[in-house]
């Protein structure tokens, strides 16, 4: 016997198990690859966001749900947006006020994505919103403020700042939404308004002179109506005193129409007693310490002035 025809069983059993292994690992390749694959094109939605599914470029799906989802793998990607409120700064800008002032307006606005589809589809990504928001916020705040006078927009007695920030809102809206950008502003407010530096320093003189002459206009209304009340008032103190004066003299003459009377009345009951007593009034009023008096021995007044009563 040849040994062409001897066959060694050891060497084919140990082929038969090396294909077995190689076979296995194979397939635990295959599996884990195949995990990894799987695993990599799940992902999740949180809140807040959305998830935009693309497929060669080209949105096919938008997810705001939050939770778990996936894509397809090698032909799909994803990318986040957010759902949530966000703030822009919109650069400053210079404005012609109504009465041909030149101002600087700095403005921000709260918006947020509505439909992300159309927002992509318009404005491709956040700073293209971004862009396109603060154009048209600029193109309506610039028409708003030029209806307005240079004090009507800084002094807050006269300003209507708040109802005009809500005009720039929703005028602004309107243009995104005709546009189709998917977008909503929340709000537009105007944070500060000042002056090109090279006419700030003449506007602050023109206005301390308005303030000046505002005060002096308010100095001039209070003399006015000073003098007004002082004499009102006097006229009012001389119509009173010469009330009271009035109603005194009338007082004083019944009380003296009164007094004569009970002297009438008085007198009439001892005519010499009153002749007595005028006669004494009239030397009260002719004797004083000075006086001098001569009289013949026999005359009434002389016998009066030595005691002789009869």
């Amino acid at each position: 016997m040849s040994d062409q025809n001897v066959v060694n069983i050891n060497e084919r059993g140990g082929s038969f198990q090396w294909r077995n292994y190689t076979r296995f690992g194979i397939l635990l390749v295959i599996i884990i690859a195949s995990l990894a694959i799987l695993f990599s094109n799940l992902f999740i939605v949180k809140e807040g966001e959305y998830k935009v599914i693309r497929q060669f470029g080209e949105v096919v799906r938008i997810k705001s749900e939050p939770g778990l989802s996936y894509k397809i793998p090698f032909i799909q990607s994803v990318t986040t947006l957010p759902k949530y409120q966000m703030t822009y700064d919109v650069s400053e800008a210079e404005i012609n006020t109504r009465d041909k002032k030149v101002m600087i307006i700095d403005n921000y606005a709260v918006w947020r994505i509505e439909d992300p589809k159309k927002m992509i589809a318009n404005a491709r990504t956040l700073e293209g919103a971004e862009a396109r928001m603060e154009e048209f916020i600029y193109s309506v705040t610039r028409s708003e403020l030029g209806q307005l006078n240079y004090d009507e927009i800084i002094n807050d007695e006269k300003s209507s700042r708040g109802s005009l920030n809500d005009q720039i809102t929703a005028k602004v809206n309107e243009l995104l939404s005709n546009d189709n950008y998917g977008i909503t502003v929340t709000d537009v407010r105007i944070k500060r308004t000042d002056l090109p530096g090279e006419n700030e320093q003449s506007v602050y003189t023109r206005m301390i002179s308005e303030r000046q002459s505002t005060a002096q206009e308010y100095l001039s209304k209070g003399d006015a109506q000073k003098n007004i009340i002082i004499a009102q008032t006097d006229r009012n103190v001389r119509e009173i005193l010469a009330k009271a004066q009035a109603d005194a003299e009338e007082i004083r003459a019944e009380g003296e129409a009164g007094a004569a009377k009970v002297y009438n009345e008085a007198f009439s009951k001892d005519p010499s007693f009153y002749s007595l007593y005028r006669t004494l009034e009239s030397y009260k009023k002719t004797i004083n310490g000075e006086t001098v008096i001569v009289l013949p021995s026999d005359s009434p007044y002389a016998r009066l002035l030595m005691g002789d009563t009869e």
